[in-house]
């Protein structure tokens, strides 16, 4: 690794324009902040995929590849991607830093507190939380109903047996819950905030709960403003750290893409536009999740849109969703191959409905057969998409130097970028909009408490904010297991959740937990520690 300074001069900072962590970590101070407002912006490249199989297709790996051969052709070029989260670090998936010669570094320190940010937004959301049951505990001059509270604590561990959790009162209990750092209304308020101001404003239309009238009650009737900002003070400014090839890296915040917006920042990626000529983002999961809430909620927000983006889709993948068992994608399977290419087609469409230029990154295993990989790159060009076979993984920067000359000569096409909907629609308008454009379903039912929450949302004026679904990655469909190009299926919306601070209406989908369990045989019990303190088995 380089000494952090000496990244930093790739995107012309110096060292006053960094607070550091150590020889290999920094934040960005305010000197850096106000130093890229005064420059013309770059090229914007959002990477995205199509739908995954459960270990997932490598897009953080691709991303962090794109980036490091955009460097490679001497271009200036600087990452943007998500901090990781504890939760799935010690559950299902592992690290969170790419992998094999594609990577983000320090991994470890990056994996594990880094610069404490994602510690910063748990106290500060359990802060709120606490504050909301003190004040009720003191008679509750506020008059807030307590049946209707909304504020949940969090914790960055997967643990189901918080999902419910029961806070006595005055003349009993009321039962409440917890849910995970990257799922929580702070994180999402953090992410979509433009600047710090706008970030005190955000944290003040937090609201708790409602009042005996049915008015909303917010963070900013309980004072607790300033003790949130003075929590998120540092957590707010993003850090700085490189890939395994040198190449800068913007690692801030980020809610899950399943869950919440599915991006880094919307500060780190403001800065990075104005600090290089390329800035390379990942929009959480697939097209039908990431990318829609990339366009339609941060882009709308910021101000931008992408030049161009990149749809990674893998050999297994298409086989997966052309009805081969998981446990068997490694057999050639041509047939399936391309009956799952249905899938691939939809995510090629959805981006064609945000009028953005694509590039399909093919991403490369070990034991792909070549073939196979070729049929692959013949169904995207028949489809008038350009696919890059793309080997970061082994390879590192130099086996993406393909995608990169696809992604370059993307980016000077034609933007025809548009949002898919206008948040002054109703609820059903916008619902019904997503649901039939991106998922091919048929239509949207909310269930009696969403329709409930809805008519609520109405009257406080609150159906107008965008939406952010919350649903499986796993399938274009709100059904994991409608593998392929569904078809003749109906969205079932079984709650909505405001979060006036972010400015959004999440709207949730079949059983999607924000406070996920541990599996069987946890990531955890890879992870050991030698004698002289080197962590094995975490990346």
């Amino acid at each position: 690794m380089h000494a952090i300074s000496t990244v930093a001069r790739h995107l012309d900072l110096g060292e006053t324009d960094l607070e550091l962590y150590g020889r290999y970590k920094a934040k960005l101070s305010a000197d850096a902040l106000a130093l890229a407002s005064s420059r013309k912006p770059g090229k914007l490249i959002v990477v995205t995929a199509m739908t995954p199989t459960p270990p997932g297709e490598g897009k953080t790996t691709v991303a962090i590849g794109l980036a490091m051969a955009l460097s490679r052709l001497k271009r200036r070029a600087c990452l943007c991607i998500r901090q990781p989260s504890l939760g799935p670090l010690f559950g299902m998936k592992g690290g969170a830093t790419g992998g094999g010669r594609a990577t983000v570094e320090p991994a470890e320190e990056i994996n594990l507190h880094f610069t404490g940010d994602l510690h910063a937004v748990t106290a500060a959301q359990n802060l709120l939380a606490a504050l909301v049951d003190n004040h009720l505990y003191h008679g509750n001059a506020l008059g807030v109903d307590p049946d209707t509270l909304s504020t949940r604590r969090c914790l960055d561990i997967c643990d189901r047996s918080l999902r419910r959790i029961s806070i006595p009162t005055g003349n009993g209990s009321r039962e409440a819950g917890f849910e995970l750092t990257a799922a929580s209304e702070i994180m999402a308020t953090m992410t979509l905030a433009r600047d710090f101001a706008d970030l005190k404003e955000r944290l003040g239309r937090i609201i708790v709960g409602l009042g005996l009238e049915g008015q909303a009650v917010t963070a900013a009737d309980l004072k607790a403003v300033g003790a949130l900002a003075a929590i998120l003070r540092d957590a707010w400014r993003p850090n700085l750290v490189q890939t395994c090839e040198g190449t800068p890296a913007l690692v801030h915040l980020g809610p899950f893409g399943n869950i919440g917006a599915g991006a880094n920042s919307l500060v780190a990626t403001s800065l990075s536009r104005r600090l290089a000529e390329y800035t390379i983002t990942e929009a959480g999961f697939a097209t039908d999740l990431g990318l829609e809430k990339f366009c339609d909620l941060i882009c709308r927000v910021g101000g931008f849109a992408p030049d161009a983006a990149v749809v990674v889709a893998t050999v297994r993948a298409l086989k997966y969703h052309g009805g081969v068992p998981a446990e068997r994608v490694g057999l050639r399977a041509g047939a399936a191959l391309e009956a799952g290419f249905a899938n691939l087609a939809q995510h090629l469409a959805n981006v064609r409905a945000f009028g953005l230029p694509c590039v399909v990154a093919l991403n490369l295993f070990p034991d792909d057969d070549p073939e196979e990989a070729r049929v692959v790159v013949r169904l995207c060009e028949e489809c008038g998409v350009p696919c890059a076979p793309t080997a970061v993984y082994t390879d590192g920067g130099e086996g993406g130097l393909a995608l990169a000359e696809a992604v370059r000569e993307a980016a000077c096409r034609t933007n025809r970028f548009r949002f898919l909907y206008e948040p002054e629609w109703d609820l059903p308008r916008k619902l019904a909009t997503i649901a039939r454009t991106l998922y091919g379903a048929e239509g949207v039912t909310l269930l009696p408490k969403a329709q409930e929450t809805a008519e609520r949302l109405a009257r406080l004026g609150l159906d107008r904010l965008p939406l952010c679904i919350a649903k499986t990655h796993l399938s274009l469909s709100d059904s994991p297991e409608a593998l392929g190009r569904p078809r003749g299926f109906t969205v079932t919306i079984r709650d909505l959740r405001v979060m006036a601070g972010a400015g959004y209406v999440v709207c949730y989908t079949g059983t999607i937990l924000t406070m996920p369990g541990l599996p069987r045989t946890p990531a955890s019990e890879r992870i050991t520690v030698s004698d002289d303190g080197e962590i094995r088995g975490l990346v």
